[in-house]
């Protein structure tokens, strides 16, 4: 679709402006305009996206701490018998073993569950662009309903672009864990236990890390080629392995562009919620300057300003997520839908939408 037709230049009146029937402008958009679209977004549907970011990790918190609880119910005899071993008297593998099995317990229900509720962010946020592009209402129930429906796509499409991403993160945890080993040897060859001074091993470490810096590159390259997977898996509703070839094909020939708006998006994201969490700290350890360390404190006033530390820091916590997740999606999306302007001609399909009544 043609918005300029005619002569334009000296002695003629300057064109026409595109459309701009919700947030963003119907025509090709550089960052600021994007930027501009995003708090737009933000601004005008602020109540369904910090709603559904909201519910959602309000009900994973919830699950962590009964995932907690239990967890607590299950090894409290072992760690009073442990808290209770004589001095001098090291804790044989059996008696460590249920906090082990507990601590990894509740660490998976904790990935779960935090993967279901980003999910549900990645998946809420285009379906509110899909409506703020055209200047159309929508509520927390819509969003809410739309992107229950599209989590599984959404989760299935974040989990295969990590594996293609995952392999630098493996490598870099396996060789800190070769370099302790080799730490580990090294003290005991110094104390006359063992012969092995752990340097074969502290040079297999070293390899690893080298190898996962040169992979990270490839890492980079994949993590921005599939970037736009989620946004696709709602709006075109595809299923895990479309949305990544539909991503990797809208994302071809404009890697720095989409690369350069999402490490910007992310840094000034993670710049305000550092500073905002820095200032939640503070006001948390409030409680904690008011215990007394001179009077000798009993364990129960130690252990509720400690408590009231925590439940300001979880608090604050979950208020700074919910307020801040649904931003780099928002952006994500955008890209999507400028890419898809500067490609498939977008825009006039855009236009004629919105000039059509909402269903």
């Amino acid at each position: 679709m043609t918005y300029a037709s005619g002569p334009y230049g000296y002695g003629y009146p300057p064109p026409p402006p595109p459309p701009k029937p919700g947030v963003i402008p119907l025509a090709p958009l550089g960052f600021g305009d994007i930027l501009t679209g995003a708090f737009a977004t933000y601004g005008r549907y602020w109540k369904p996206l910090v709603g559904v970011a909201v519910a959602a990790y309000a009900a994973a918190a919830a699950l962590i701490g009964a995932a907690l609880l239990v967890a607590w119910v299950a090894v409290e005899d072992d760690v009073q018998r442990l808290i209770a071993m004589p001095d001098g008297q090291s804790p044989d593998f059996s008696d460590v073993q249920p906090l082990i099995v507990a601590f990894v317990c509740v660490w998976l229900v904790a990935m779960v569950v935090y993967v279901v509720s980003s999910g549900l962010v990645f998946a809420a946020a285009p379906a509110v662009v899909q409506e703020a592009v055209l200047g159309r209402p929508i509520g927390f129930g819509a969003v809410w309903r739309r992107a229950w429906s599209r989590l599984g796509a959404v989760i299935g499409s974040v989990f295969l672009a990590m594996l293609a991403t995952l392999v630098p993160m493996l490598l870099f945890m396996v060789g800190f864990g070769v370099l302790m080993a080799a730490m580990f040897a090294s003290l005991a060859s110094s104390e006359g236990s063992r012969t092995d001074d752990g340097s074969g091993l502290a040079v297999v470490g070293v390899l690893i890390f080298v190898g996962a810096l040169a992979l990270l590159p490839l890492a980079l390259w994949l993590w921005i080629k599939f970037s736009l997977a989620p946004t696709v898996a709602v709006i075109e509703d595809q299923g895990p392995m479309a949305s990544l070839r539909r991503s990797s094909a809208l994302v071809k020939g404009s890697w720095w562009r989409v690369f350069g708006c999402t490490i910007a998006t992310a840094m000034m994201v993670g710049m305000a919620v550092g500073l905002i969490q820095q200032v939640i700290s503070q006001i948390g350890a409030i409680p904690m300057a008011t215990i007394d360390l001179s009077a000798e404190p009993t364990p129960g006033e130690v252990f509720a300003a400690f408590g009231g530390l925590m439940v300001v820091l979880v608090i604050g916590q979950l208020v700074v997520q919910a307020v801040a997740a649904p931003f780099q999606p928002l952006v994500s999306s955008l890209l999507y839908v400028d890419q898809r302007i500067r490609r498939e001609n977008l825009a006039q399909l855009l236009a004629q939408t919105a000039a059509t009544p909402a269903p």
